[in-house]
């Protein structure tokens, strides 16, 4: 386990992010006043890189005592920032890189909006950073986050007021993941009313082929449904297997454990009971952040395999291997076998 203490000059930090592709082990973190900062611990450096400005959200009612809060995202090369208000509908992505000019400005829409995390994931295509956000609550997007430009741009056809249009989804987009190597995005959203229904999708068809393709293509898949259930664990094993947390069919009866998932057919490899909180992947172990400390499993037996006592993490470093928490103005690492 490896602390550091960081200059009471930073603040109060309210979230952290990994600078994936880093030369070593460098970090983003959020401070209550908008601030984003890197951390660079092994050399004992953090450099404030913008200040980022949010459109206030008064009057926001929570849902099942889902609160506002502000998460941070960073795109793999550390150049991109995204800050969003977590069950509210407005965020920001800025370029770093230019000091934290403000490339897109997100809006979600209102509809519902406190029920799911905002839904964005940054992603990597033929060494091209993406941003995938939500834009409307039935309707995702991809932009490039260098210049803002829509990647994913689709009308749908005017019908009549009582027939749909072709490719409408009924779908309250949630929590989105990107998988390591960006192949494949999962969405921990909702159907009415309300079932919670993760799903699955190929991130190239969709760019290359078919601008329909995270509402009905081909790749997507629905893994499983559960009564007034998500915003649970969720969790890339690798570019193929998702991890899906909760086993049960309605929220009154789910139990702790992990679902595992093929992402290609949607078929269920795995079911086993334990790992709860936040979970985290190497590809090979999985990680599960616990009130008590952190829990070490395989994915594919269930079987426990290690325990780190008082160290709840909040994200993995997938360069370095390292998951990490800011607790008290201390950064706490650490790299389970």
């Amino acid at each position: 386990m490896s602390c550091w203490s960081l200059p009471p000059s930073l603040g109060q930090v309210v979230d952290l992010a990994p600078i994936d592709d880093a030369d070593g082990s460098r970090w983003l973190a959020l401070t209550a006043d908008g601030a984003i900062a890197e951390l660079d611990p092994d050399n004992d450096r953090v450099a404030v890189l913008a200040t980022v400005e949010l459109v206030d959200e008064p009057g926001h009612t929570p849902w099942m005592d889902r609160q506002l809060r502000r998460r941070l995202h960073a795109s793999a090369c550390g150049r991109f920032a995204a800050v969003v208000d977590d069950y509210g509908r407005y965020g920001r992505v800025v370029d770093l890189g230019r000091g934290g000019v403000v490339t897109l400005a997100l809006d979600g829409g209102d509809y519902h909006a406190n029920t799911v995390p905002f839904s964005l994931a940054f992603a990597r295509v033929d060494d091209r950073p993406l941003v995938v956000h939500r834009t409307r609550w039935n309707r995702l997007d991809v932009s490039d986050p260098a210049t803002g430009e829509l990647l994913t741009a689709r009308e749908f056809e005017k019908t009549s007021e009582q027939q749909r249009p072709a490719h409408h989804l009924d779908y309250f987009h949630g929590r989105l993941l990107c998988s390591p190597g960006s192949r494949v995005l999962a969405d921990d959203g909702w159907i009415w009313h309300p079932v919670g229904e993760p799903s699955v999708w190929e991130l190239r068809p969709w760019l290359d082929g078919n601008v329909w393709e995270s509402e009905d293509g081909p790749t997507r898949q629905r893994l499983c449904f559960r009564d007034y259930y998500w915003n649970g664990p969720l969790c890339f094993v690798g570019d193929g297997l998702l991890a899906v947390g909760g086993i049960g069919d309605d929220d009154e009866t789910i139990l702790p454990g992990v679902r595992l998932f093929d992402v290609a057919s949607g078929r269920e490899l795995a079911t086993f009971t334990g790992p709860a909180g936040d979970w985290f992947s190497n590809g090979r172990r999985l990680y599960s952040a616990h009130t008590d400390g952190l829990h070490v499993w395989d994915p594919l037996t269930g079987h426990r395999t290690g325990t780190v006592p008082g160290f709840v993490p909040t994200c993995l470093h997938r360069g370095t291997g390292e998951l990490a928490a800011v607790a008290d103005g201390v950064l706490r690492r650490c790299r389970p076998a």
